[in-house]
């Protein structure tokens, strides 16, 4: 776990890199309020803050997500477990969606693999459970879910949805449509 002026700096550069994805440390130093020393102190490159900015958001996703439980015995219930432990993260992993992650980063790897498979699990066991067709690709599945989790931060960033709303409107559109 980080030291609370790490997290309190790692939050600041999330918001800033949501907003400004190319913002330079300087930029960040300024608006997150300190020196940039002080911001230097603790990540010597933007690539370690943004190195530590990944792996926060995908260690918070491992914790919000650790109590879904069994997905086969209840993917309807799992969806929405993880709908409404993730959404309310937005603030801290809009930052991702502008640029890839490191794929080179073992630790990064690790850690993204094991949460694709686990949403690679429900999307084909909510397949079994005929909550999404059979001939939808999982591929196709995933990345809706990913996209509309995506599109719920976004929406309620710019105030368009309540952030206590977001997660059901997430999970009535995967399980019934717009209609």
């Amino acid at each position: 776990m980080h030291s609370k002026s790490t997290s309190k700096l790692l939050d600041a550069a999330a918001v800033i890199l949501a907003q400004d994805p190319s913002a330079t440390l300087g930029e960040i130093s300024e608006r997150a309020g300190v020196g940039r020393a002080t911001l230097h102190r603790h990540f010597a490159t933007r690539r370690d803050l943004i190195r530590a900015l990944t792996l926060d958001a995908l260690q918070r996703i491992e914790v919000a997500t650790a109590e879904i439980g069994t997905v086969s015995e209840d993917p309807q219930g799992a969806l929405r477990r993880l709908t409404e432990a993730i959404v309310p993260l937005g603030d801290r992993f809009r930052f991702l969606s502008s640029g890839p992650l490191d794929h080179d980063d073992a630790e990064v790897r690790v850690i993204y693999d094991r949460q694709t498979s686990a949403l690679t699990a429900l999307a084909e066991a909510m397949k079994a459970e005929a909550l999404i067709a059979p001939d939808i690709p999982t591929a196709w599945a995933t990345a809706t879910i990913d996209a509309l989790i995506y599109a719920a931060w976004q929406a309620v960033e710019d105030g368009e949805i309540a952030r206590r709303d977001a997660p059901a409107h997430v999970f009535r559109t995967l399980t019934r449509g717009l209609g």
